[in-house]
């Protein structure tokens, strides 16, 4: 198995049974470099076969699965692309970094000069560093990389024959490689599918064979849209296939650790720039050389704070004197199904687009999640491209009043949301009950709301000022 597996290939290994193939590697010999390679996705949400959606082909992420370890609790802490990014490649919340929304055009958010980047601390003992593709953050001096190729983010053949040429261009260094897909993003006309690819064989979808969302309506053009993301995210794992056919090739695949994630939940309104678990909950799978099983599921609840911890563990590379970043590895316990103590995490968001501020703070456990909506008056904002999306615009066009329901949730609580929401996720999974005024969970309550208030304490959380004013119209 050497070759990136076609849309033919993927049907010739499920019905040979993909999940239930063994591989092994040897253990990593202390000798040889211990090289990074990440790769993000762009609003790709829980759509893989073994996240869950059988229709879905994603052939070569499932192979990265079968040989790595696939967690099934792993949460970006701000559903938007720039500030998600940011804490992958900081280990800080995007509260603390300075890059509170999107960096690129008139949104214009950047990270604070004294910020230490992944990138900056791995150059700086010997790294040979490359992005390939989407970065989104900035300023280049916060993220350096010593390759920086100008290519198409669709172009998932030229991403791969960049990557290759990173591999090619560093046959004895250690390095870190970020390669950034533009799928599954939405583009102007879809998601990206108008133009063919060479050597990509494109996998279609009928808007009868989706699976739709318990969050999305189930209207016709809401399938289609989600038709159209399929394909996009179908043709990025054909691009997953080529780049790990690179390293291969290269001969670096033993002495790399592979990871592969998303940035934010999926482009429809209810996920990506929401904190509900469809914008924030996303596959994670990760392959070490130095994993004695392969296969694995790991049920921790991680975040992605403790990306850059568990990398920084993985090159024995160091943090600055005195510099301290959120998260901590998850290395020690990758090989754990259920390991304990890794039962909440932390969210945070601010801003997306410039215009859309809505700043909320909060903690998801295992039975909760409590969000504390810090500018709750006001309306909640629409990313841009949601907004014009077909399934928005079917909205409204259909709405009837407020207590009218998109999917599961009322419009008038999606749109307008109150300062506190507190959900059982065990008996409501679709996050629609808010319990914050239900006075059975009055405890729970004030347990979340205090550590969400620790935890923005302890980050130095600016917004933690607007505690200090009192309306005195009160």
């Amino acid at each position: 198995m050497t070759e990136y597996f076609s849309r033919r290939e993927w049907f010739r290994l499920a019905g040979a049974g993909l999940a239930g193939l063994s591989f092994s590697a040897p253990v990593l010999a202390s000798t040889r470099s211990r090289n990074v390679l990440l790769l993000i996705a762009d609003d790709l949400g829980l759509d893989m076969p073994s996240y869950g959606n059988p229709v879905i082909q994603m052939p070569n992420l499932e192979r990265l699965a079968s040989e790595g370890v696939r967690f099934t609790n792993a949460y970006c802490t701000t559903p938007s692309c720039t500030a998600s990014r940011s804490v992958i490649l900081t280990g800080l919340h995007n509260h603390r970094n300075g890059l509170y929304g999107l960096m690129h055009d008139y949104h214009h958010f950047t990270a604070f000069s004294w910020v230490r980047s992944l990138p900056w601390i791995l150059k700086e003992q010997g790294y040979a560093t490359g992005v390939v593709g989407k970065l989104h953050v900035g300023p280049p001096e916060v993220f350096p990389f010593d390759f920086a190729p100008p290519v198409s983010t669709r172009n998932v053949t030229a991403l791969a024959a960049q990557a290759k040429r990173f591999f090619e261009m560093n046959p004895g260094n250690p390095f870190f490689l970020l390669v950034g897909f533009g799928d599954p993003h939405r583009s102007e006309k879809g998601f990206g599918n108008e133009d063919n690819q060479s050597g990509i064989e494109p996998v279609i979808y009928s808007p009868e064979e989706v699976m739709v969302p318990s969050f999305l309506p189930g209207w016709p053009e809401t399938r289609r849209e989600l038709a159209e993301y399929y394909q996009s995210a179908s043709r990025m794992d054909q691009g997953v296939g080529l780049i790990l056919q690179a390293l291969r090739e290269a001969g670096r695949e033993q002495d790399t650790l592979v990871i592969f994630l998303s940035d934010n939940g999926i482009a429809f309104p209810g996920a990506k720039t929401c904190l509900y678990d469809p914008g924030i909950r996303l596959p994670l799978l990760v392959r070490s050389p130095e994993q004695t099983q392969k296969g694995l599921v790991n049920h921790a609840m991680v975040s992605f704070t403790d990306l850059m911890p568990t990398l920084l563990e993985w090159t024995g590379a160091s943090l600055p004197p005195k510099y301290e970043i959120h998260g901590r590895s998850f290395f020690p316990i990758l090989e754990q199904e259920n390991p304990e103590g890794w039962d909440e995490i932390y969210f945070s968001h601010t801003f997306h687009e410039v215009t859309m501020y809505y700043p909320a703070r909060g903690i998801r456990t295992r039975k909760y999640k409590y969000i504390n909506n810090l500018a709750h008056e006001l309306p909640f904002p629409f990313a841009s491209d949601l907004y014009r999306s077909a399934t928005w615009q079917g909205v409204l066009e259909r709405a009837k009043g407020p207590n009218w329901k998109y999917g599961k949730r009322r419009l008038r609580d999606f749109l307008h949301r109150p300062a506190e929401e507190l959900y059982d996720l065990e008996n409501d999974p679709d996050e629609v009950k808010n319990l914050a005024s239900n006075r059975k969970y009055r405890e729970v309550l004030e347990e979340l709301r205090q550590k969400t208030l620790s935890f923005r304490k302890k980050t130095r959380d600016p917004w933690l000022i607007l505690n200090n004013y009192r309306d005195p119209v009160d």
